[in-house]
């Protein structure tokens, strides 16, 4: 299947993906540990199926040095024991948020506690927002059929500065 629409040949898709791209940068740029960035990304990319996204959020961490067992087990991140108290905190977070469709309480007051436990407030509000954002781009992926497997690390931040 080849990609239905190029959002990068558009031009309305072009400015939006400018001010999508900003709402990225204030969360990367946040106090929420760049690892959990990504693990977040990856993980909320999985259960959307974006592969794209998964291709983009692998590589990255990749590239700051995240290891190789810790990937392959984000989806399996309850049966390891690779990620710390926060970091599952965060993932948790990430798939209630991900699936508000399939379960009827949305994200728990449990998952909520955890979360509170490990992040300020700036970490906090970068987290939801990194949930969010992450859920959007799937969606933008899988709609168009954005293919995953020809992302270099550092694309993304190349295309920032042009």
């Amino acid at each position: 299947m080849d990609i239905r629409f190029d959002l990068f040949e558009n031009e309305l898709a072009t400015r939006f993906a400018k001010r999508f791209a900003g709402a990225a940068l204030v969360i990367q740029d946040s106090p929420l540990p760049k690892a959990t960035q990504e693990l977040v990304s990856l993980r909320a990319s999985q259960i959307n199926g974006c592969g794209h996204c998964i291709d983009m959020h692998v590589k990255e961490a990749a590239a700051a040095g995240e290891s190789a067992v810790r990937l392959h087990l984000v989806a399996a991140w309850r049966e390891s024991t690779v990620f710390t108290e926060a970091e599952q905190a965060a993932l948790a977070l990430t798939e209630e948020g991900t699936r508000l469709a399939d379960a009827s309480h949305g994200v728990s007051d449990e998952t909520w506690a955890l979360v509170r436990k490990h992040y300020d407030d700036d970490q906090t509000a970068a987290l939801v927002s990194l949930v969010a954002l992450i859920n959007a781009a799937n969606r933008l992926g899988v709609i168009t059929r954005r293919k995953g497997g020809s992302y270099e690390a550092g694309m993304f931040a190349t295309a920032l500065k042009s």
